[in-house]
């Protein structure tokens, strides 16, 4: 099966509009794994305007599934805490300062020697490691080539165009998980992953490992309550 990962970050940004504790990221995250989550994804950035820094100190001490900590590794203080708190899988993303979201994945022929470096940094420190890339077969073989141990597939085109092409749309990222796994690379995916596109996503590409999902998953608790959406999420998986 597999696996659901929920961002959080959402629950964080609710938080910091009044300060304080209310909503509590850790109750949150605790309550999520034990309606049946596989794990808890943040995205912690400089500006800490939503995750904080020690918002992933505090729910390292407390999760009981698969930690996943994404970030742009060209901050310094990303990788200090990284190597600090050490996740279980680390996911590298190429935001930039103040970005709004992610927008697109690693070029991996260009980044190589710098993503080579960092990717073995991790991996000499027993964490697992993921980069988030396009669908994109170049960038696969790319990626290959530097040492990950995943990719996550990017997946905002797909959710863009699920609903009036999706037969084409899903065809680039079924050919990037067959590649994926024909190089030995595991398959995650996140971005705009919904309750109405995620099961014909899970049915049509092979080998997907984990999705990563926060946005929809959290706004959708809004109308259906936190426990049944972790549920309806993870019936979508099967």
């Amino acid at each position: 099966m597999t696996k659901l990962s929920v961002n959080i970050n959402k629950i964080a940004t609710l938080r910091n509009a009044r300060g304080g504790d209310t909503p509590d990221v850790i109750l949150a995250a605790k309550n999520i794994e034990a309606y049946g989550a596989n794990g808890i994804t943040v995205h912690p950035r400089p500006d800490e305007r939503h995750i904080t820094y020690n918002d992933v100190r505090n729910l390292k001490a407390v999760l009981k599934t698969e930690f996943n900590i994404e970030g742009n590794p060209t901050e310094q203080k990303f990788i200090d805490l990284v190597l600090e708190v050490k996740p279980q899988q680390v996911t590298l993303v190429p935001d930039t300062q103040g970005q709004l979201t992610s927008d697109h994945g690693w070029d991996t022929i260009k980044n190589k020697n710098y993503l080579s470096e960092i990717i073995l940094l991790f991996k000499k420190n027993n964490i697992r490691t993921s980069i988030f890339v396009d669908a994109d077969l170049k960038m696969i073989e790319g990626a290959k080539d530097i040492g990950t141990d995943r990719i996550e597939l990017y997946t905002e085109s797909y959710a863009r165009l699920f609903y009036t092409e999706k037969q084409n749309v899903i065809q680039p990222f079924i050919n990037a998980a067959k590649l994926a796994q024909n190089l030995g690379i595991g398959v995650n995916a996140g971005h705009d992953l919904n309750l109405e596109n995620l099961k014909y996503f899970k049915q049509h590409v092979p080998n997907l490992l984990e999705v990563s999902i926060g946005h929809a998953l959290i706004s959708d608790a809004l109308y259906l309550g936190l426990e049944n959406t972790v549920q309806m999420y993870l019936r979508q998986l099967k």
